[in-house]
């Protein structure tokens, strides 16, 4: 008598979207693994970043999904943004394209939309939304980093407008930037109320966009250094008003937090995907490698942290589509996800061995793309430190 099939569980609920979610997933999915996969492996190796790709990714609504239908974007509310951003996941594997979407996103259009002027996002928002314009975020300093208030950029106030000088580091897609999201101290005394946001586009007098970092991972997304010297920024390039710095910077973190790591999600079910069936294939000692409890385990905490991760990602873009979501929910979303696709990604390699350490299978390429997200946009311990904050710690 034959032993009847085992029944595997679905990878991943979708009940949480509705059908139109569902069907914008699968749209990224299928485009993401027909567009953005092409030449990845030499694209890493020579840290390319892909400008096509990112005006395809435009042309398909992505760089615009958080952005009013008014300026250009889709309006789309954090579940659909989520949704969409996990097919990327799933169907993407430049991770470093995926992050460089993410950062202009939210660290750039997100403070626009919500805190710029009307002439601001007039000007500034189409382009970013159809891909002819990249940006970039520049807060972090080379003795400024999770201590924000200790920034050393001062702007002073002139009859013309600003006068910036001072450094930023770790400036994503900075060497590709058309444009970027400047953080300065415009009154020291005030400490956090002094800071303020300024836009600056890369011609700006004063401004020089030094050379791309290179780095571990994310390759395809560039980093850089900016300078000011004697920076003359306008008046109308202020963002909201002196001294809404903090408001701008913390709540588009907020948002940075709660979303850049959708993707992961869709990463993590493609690496479970990829170990399941290499664990039925792979024979080892008469039996499939999946029949060793040294594989299983780990492959079942694979399929633990994708179920609580995705629960945590899709809890926190309901919050945020409802106006509910705070600092904490933030931090325990990221250090959750971020924390979860390293496991994940070192598992993935550690189960297909010696072809899991080799490039062509992009599982080394995966570690150490996930590694970085245990730092960017606040480290593992800074998340840590916000949640026992509100512990009462």
């Amino acid at each position: 008598m034959s032993t009847p099939a085992r029944r595997r569980a679905p990878l991943v609920s979708l009940e949480n979207l509705d059908e139109e979610q569902r069907g914008l997933q699968q749209t990224v999915i299928e485009f993401a693994q027909r567009e953005l996969n092409d030449d990845l492996e030499a694209r890493d190796r020579d840290a390319t970043f892909p400008r096509e790709a990112w005006a395809k990714c435009a042309g398909l609504g992505l760089l615009g999904l958080p952005v009013p239908a008014a300026h250009g974007g889709a309006g789309a509310g954090a579940v659909t943004i989520a949704a969409a951003l996990e097919g990327l996941g799933y169907g993407c594997r430049d991770n470093g394209l995926i992050f460089a979407l993410g950062a202009q996103m939210w660290a750039v259009e997100h403070p626009i939309a919500t805190f710029g002027t009307e002439e601001q996002k007039e000007r500034w928002l189409p382009g970013l939304c159809d891909g002819s314009l990249v940006a970039g975020h520049a807060m972090s300093e080379p003795a400024s980093g999770s201590d924000a208030l200790s920034l050393t950029t001062t702007a002073v106030e002139t009859d013309r407008g600003w006068i910036l000088n001072g450094s930023k580091t770790f400036v994503t897609n900075g060497p590709d930037s058309d444009l970027y999201v400047v953080f300065a101290a415009t009154d020291r005394s005030l400490g956090f109320a002094g800071l303020s946001g300024f836009l600056l586009e890369r011609s700006t007098p004063g401004l020089t966009v030094g050379r791309s970092i290179e780095k571990m991972g994310l390759r395809t997304s560039h980093l850089s250094e900016l300078f000011f010297t004697e920076c003359e920024v306008p008046r109308e390039n202020l963002i909201a008003s002196p001294g809404a710095g903090m408001a701008i910077f913390n709540t588009a973190m907020r948002w940075e937090r709660g979303l850049i790591l959708a993707p992961a999600i869709g990463t993590m079910r493609r690496q479970l995907e990829q170990c399941l069936a290499y664990a039925g294939e792979r024979v080892q000692f008469g039996q499939p490698i999946g029949a060793f409890q040294a594989v299983s385990h780990p492959i079942a905490d694979m399929r633990l942290r994708l179920e609580t991760a995705r629960l945590m990602l899709y809890r926190m873009a309901a919050l945020l589509e409802e106006g509910r979501a705070s600092d904490l929910d933030g931090a325990l979303t990221k250090l959750h996800i971020s924390e979860a696709i390293v496991q994940s990604s070192m598992a993935a390699l550690q189960i297909h061995g010696g072809y899991g350490y080799m490039t062509e299978y992009g599982f080394e390429r995966d570690v150490r793309d996930a590694l970085a997200s245990r730092i960017y946009s606040g480290t593992s311990e800074m998340q840590r430190n916000v949640i026992a904050r509100h512990l009462g710690l």
